[in-house]
């Protein structure tokens, strides 16, 4: 008789791991980090590799000190450190970048477990919680060579009344308007999205619900104009944050309908921050607050066994 291996589930196993759905993250986001050296100059490189530095360092120091294992191999801090710059303006002190790293990285990530275990997604976190604290954060720069107003947002001129001052939508689409490094250039963060997608590191449900219900709330409250609509999915960090940060692994639902419940509560609160609320972004915070949610909603949306008595 043949020897027998017993081991723990699962008993099914692929070569997918972290490391390469990391790197798969990381290309992605090539497009986009192109287009912000491009549109803001070397500065965004250079935050970009501030923050970078600052994670998979900060993430070493914490392992080595704790005698936890070592897990920058997994590129993981790369992506946090690429994300949170990508939410930052250009002209954000270092000192600042780099203790938002140290939050997204430390606070957020390590001390709950680390990688798989962090209930919030920590580029978000950290960047909401720069947004409290620091003015420099909203603080933005048009790209250069842009014949803009300043360094307002479309949202803020929107927020404003100042919609005849705003950019043109193709503008809007290839990046010439003021805001995060990461968040402006459209065309880009779609070829992200799409290359997510042949990957299947990622499903189309949370991103394609999330900006349809922006899309469509802004669209029916705008007196039915489409180009109001389209202002709304352009100018602000939606693509960003649906694309790359409510699709996050272990801060959001893994069943399909979930994703699709996780999508429509991040655009029903963007849309309600962005109208009613003091700011005129609302997409991180509904993010953080769905990232909350996700627990119960994976619980909601969980398929039970043929058979099997549903959990109490």
């Amino acid at each position: 008789m043949s020897k027998l291996n017993v081991s723990v589930s699962p008993h099914i196993r692929s070569g997918v791991t972290t490391t390469g759905i990391m790197l798969d993250v990381i290309i992605a986001l090539l497009p986009a980090f192109a287009a912000s050296v491009w549109l803001f100059g070397a500065r965004a490189l250079y935050i970009t590799a501030i923050c970078v530095l600052t994670c998979v360092l900060g993430e070493l120091a914490f392992e080595l000190i704790t005698k936890r294992e070592l897990t920058v191999g997994d590129l993981s801090a790369v992506v946090t450190g690429m994300l949170l710059s990508f939410n930052l303006p250009v002209d954000i002190p270092e000192w600042q970048a780099v203790i938002g790293s140290l939050i997204a990285i430390v606070v957020v990530k390590q001390l709950f477990g680390g990688i798989g275990c962090n209930f919030a997604n920590p580029a978000l976190t950290a960047r909401v919680i720069m947004l409290l604290s620091f003015a420099q954060t909203t603080a933005f720069t048009a790209p250069r060579g842009a014949d803009l107003v300043g360094g307002a947002t479309p949202l803020a001129l929107i927020a404003q009344g100042d919609e005849d001052k705003l950019p043109t939508l193709f503008k809007m689409f290839i990046g010439e308007r003021a805001g995060s490094m990461g968040e402006t250039c459209a065309i880009a963060l779609i070829v992200g999205f799409i290359y997510l997608l042949c990957r299947k590191v990622i499903t189309w449900h949370t991103p394609v619900v999330f900006v349809g219900t922006v899309f469509l709330l802004s669209f029916l409250t705008s007196d039915f104009s489409l180009e109001a609509a389209m202002y709304q999915v352009l100018g602000g960090g939606l693509l960003l944050g649906a694309i790359f940060m409510a699709t996050d692994y272990s801060t959001t639902p893994p069943t399909k309908w979930g994703k699709v419940l996780f999508g429509l509560g991040c655009g029903l609160l963007t849309f309600t921050i962005r109208r009613f609320g003091s700011y005129p972004e609302g997409v991180s915070f509904a993010i953080l607050f769905m990232n909350i949610l996700t627990p119960y909603i994976s619980k909601l949306t969980a398929r039970r066994p043929v058979g099997g008595v549903k959990a109490k």
